[in-house]
């Protein structure tokens, strides 16, 4: 099994996929374990003094003004990790709470929050024994940081409230971590405000939101460029000269592997012929790789954030290099819910003109030739009518969704915390929005491909045959009589999905950027 080493500067995204999704073991580094123990150090020397300190001898958020005496300091850590559990709704996915665990070790293994090395040692226990914590839909508001959603992480490593075992069975958290051979932790001065004071979950959502929407635009290049292909389209609109002369990275990547596609097609560059010719293809087609380009660019955007948040250490009060624990502000989310917000709004603007795309390959007056809704009899059948009505409520409700989250804030906290980013919610609702787009994709596929196969006489692009291929033995039906459609669609959803359809290309065209 792979394993992912902790040190102090960081880590990767990759390594937040592998331990996440792929159940990679987490080890901490010498140079971790030592930076744990000099940061435990300062924290344990100013606990000891009579001064306040802010997190390891006071209360929290607006109760901060009280000194609390070292006799209550245990039960001070353990009251905050117990009264911020306070999450409700339905369970969040096994995969963001990995993700979230293991955010919050790579921030603690950094040496800036004060936690013991032996605490840190437990987060990895944890992680790599496959337990994982029950954390709830509602309770952060993305500052400070993801409390409620940490504060369930941290609850488990007390042994108390639920967690998930690697049976996938969930339970008493006490009971799992007995049969790893785990003890609880005793938390000690500052540890339970530097459990759950961090960006963890936002962080990880986006860094899983940026792995599926890379597949995902991908995606939608190949099944825009079958939707050109069946639609007698041009692809001169895609060569690189043109594209050059308005420099968007994102814009050129999507025009190139539109083209890639599409080398060797024997149905491109019939718009100017037959009776009703074109001057131009509708924009749906034309414009595809500047919409999808922009996209791109905005998922570049997202991964710079991304990365130097996975080089930052998010905690308050923090313990810097010279000794001191200074209050600050880094855990205030809205540099990573802005481009989780972004995302949304480029991840439905995407749906959208593929939408459009497939409701020109279904409507007769449109698409060049092909039958009415792609069907085989059209009046008897009504082929891929309804499809249609399913892809356009799916962009319905990604324009919804699309609603910014961070323009958003309520104060809480008695007025001390009276600005937050609502990071977390924009994270929910982007996941949600790319189950939506993966399955706006996969109807355009469908469409696409039956329309390519119903240009008898012509022979697609290699590509092209390469995707119908691999779609129809993963048992997603051709052209014929109207059949129960729902089966069909959530096979193509699949596909896409699990990355089938840019594997299929890809032996044909090359890596695709």
């Amino acid at each position: 099994m792979q394993t992912v080493v902790l040190g102090t500067s960081g880590t990767t995204p990759q390594d937040v996929i592998d331990v996440a999704r792929h159940g990679a073991r987490v080890e901490l580094s010498s140079e971790a374990v030592q930076a744990l123990a000099t940061a435990r150090a300062t924290v344990d020397a100013l606990a000891a003094k009579p001064e306040p300190v802010y997190g390891v001898s006071t209360g929290f958020g607006a109760l901060a003004t009280r000194h609390i005496g070292h006799e209550l300091r245990a039960q001070l850590q353990r009251n905050i990790v117990r009264s911020h559990a306070a999450g409700m709704g339905p369970r969040v996915e096994r995969e963001v709470v990995r993700a979230l665990m293991f955010l919050r070790l790579k921030t603690v293994a950094s040496g800036h929050t004060g936690v013991r090395p032996e605490v840190a040692q437990t987060m990895a226990d944890v992680l790599n024994a496959g337990i994982t914590p029950v954390v709830h839909e509602y309770g952060s508001l993305g500052c400070s940081g993801d409390l409620a959603p940490l504060s369930h992480c941290a609850l488990a490593l007390m042994g108390e409230g639920d967690a998930e075992g690697p049976d996938g069975v969930v339970k008493p958290a006490g009971e799992l971590l007995a049969a790893a051979g785990i003890a609880p932790v005793e938390l000690k001065e500052k540890e339970g405000l530097a459990l759950l004071n961090g960006t963890d979950g936002m962080l990880g959502m986006l860094i899983m939101a940026l792995a599926d929407l890379d597949t995902l635009y991908k995606s939608a290049d190949i099944t825009a460029a079958l939707s050109l292909e069946a639609l007698l389209g041009t692809e001169k609109v895609l060569e690189p000269e043109l594209h050059a002369i308005r420099p968007h990275p994102g814009q050129a990547a999507s025009a190139a592997n539109m083209l890639a596609v599409l080398k060797g097609s024997e149905l491109t560059g019939h718009f100017q012929s037959g009776e009703a010719p074109r001057v131009q293809d509708a924009y749906s087609v034309r414009c595809a790789p500047q919409v999808a380009g922009a996209g791109r660019d905005t998922m570049a955007h997202a991964l710079l954030v991304a990365e130097r948040e996975l080089a930052a250490a998010v905690d308050n009060p923090v313990v810097l290099g010279n000794g001191e624990v200074r209050s600050n502000g880094n855990f205030h989310g809205a540099p990573v819910a802005y481009v989780l917000d972004f995302l949304a709004i480029a991840a439905a603007d995407l749906g959208s003109i593929a939408e459009r795309r497939t409701d020109r390959l279904l409507d007769k007056n449109r698409s060049h030739g092909l039958p009415a809704f792609l069907a085989d009899d059209a009046g008897v059948d009504s082929g891929l009518m309804i499809a249609q009505y399913t892809q356009a409520a799916l962009v319905s409700e990604m324009k919804r969704l699309a609603v910014p989250a961070s323009a958003d804030s309520i104060p809480s906290s008695a007025m001390q915390e009276d600005h937050v980013s609502m990071g977390w919610s924009a994270a929910r609702k982007l996941r949600t929005a790319i189950g939506n787009l993966n399955r706006i994709i996969a109807v355009e596929l469908y469409a696409a491909t039956r329309g390519i196969e119903l240009r008898h006489g012509l022979t697609p692009a290699p590509a092209s045959v390469a995707a119908i291929e691999a779609l129809r033995a993963a048992g997603v039906a051709g052209p014929g009589p109207d059949r129960f459609l729902a089966p069909d669609l959530e096979a193509a959803d699949a596909f896409v999905r699990a990355g089938a359809l840019v594997a299929a290309v890809e032996p044909v065209t090359g890596p695709l950027a």
